[in-house]
């Protein structure tokens, strides 16, 4: 009983070998014609089972989700506070989530919301890359962000922590078919 196949047998010759050993009829594979069946010691097998799948999930990374939220009419010193926590979520290693909101009358001017998102994903780029294009959802513009792996981990003083140009928020930006961003001068747009 060391593993070796006996072959096919009834359903009481097997249950009487395994009683004999005084071990447990284990029904391997029923989908099989014949269905297959081991003498084994079945607690033994679920304590192996069980084992094997703390194990699994103690190798298993799960990767958490971080989100930082803003509005359309963010001032400088907000955005550069939210803006240092997103790449700190970044550093550690966390997927960020990015949203804008639109409260209000907002709405009608969302490319407002579209320039800041633009300035969001190129203070980012360095740190994190985009999983996606920006979406509107409702009321609110929803971008993925996911880390970028340098080898080195960053340490707390190399964080962004430069001005904003205002008047980046200022200026039509598009994207193209692959998500590059494409900003448009508004005399170019006007001609």
């Amino acid at each position: 009983m060391d593993g070796e196949q006996i072959g096919i047998v009834s359903y009481v010759e097997a249950r009487q070998r395994a009683a004999d050993v005084k071990l447990d009829l284990v029904l391997v594979a029923d989908k099989s014609t014949p269905p297959v069946c081991r003498v084994m010691d079945f607690g033994k097998l679920v304590f192996e089972q069980k084992k094997n799948l703390k194990a699994q999930r103690k190798t298993s990374v799960t990767q958490k989700l971080k989100e930082i939220q803003f509005h359309a009419n963010i001032d400088t010193h907000d955005y550069q506070v939210k803006l240092n926590r997103g790449i700190d979520f970044l550093e550690k290693g966390y997927k960020l989530k990015v949203v804008l909101s639109f409260r209000g009358r907002e709405m009608q001017h969302q490319e407002i919301g579209f320039q800041l998102i633009a300035k969001v994903i190129e203070d980012l780029k360095e740190i994190g890359t985009t999983e996606d294009q920006p979406k509107l959802n409702g009321r609110m513009i929803v971008i993925h962000f996911t880390p970028v792996r340098t080898g080195k981990s960053k340490t707390k003083s190399q964080t962004y922590t430069g001005e904003v140009d205002e008047s980046a928020l200022l200026t039509e930006v598009e994207f193209d078919e692959e998500g590059q961003l494409v900003e448009v001068d508004d005399e170019l747009k006007e001609n």
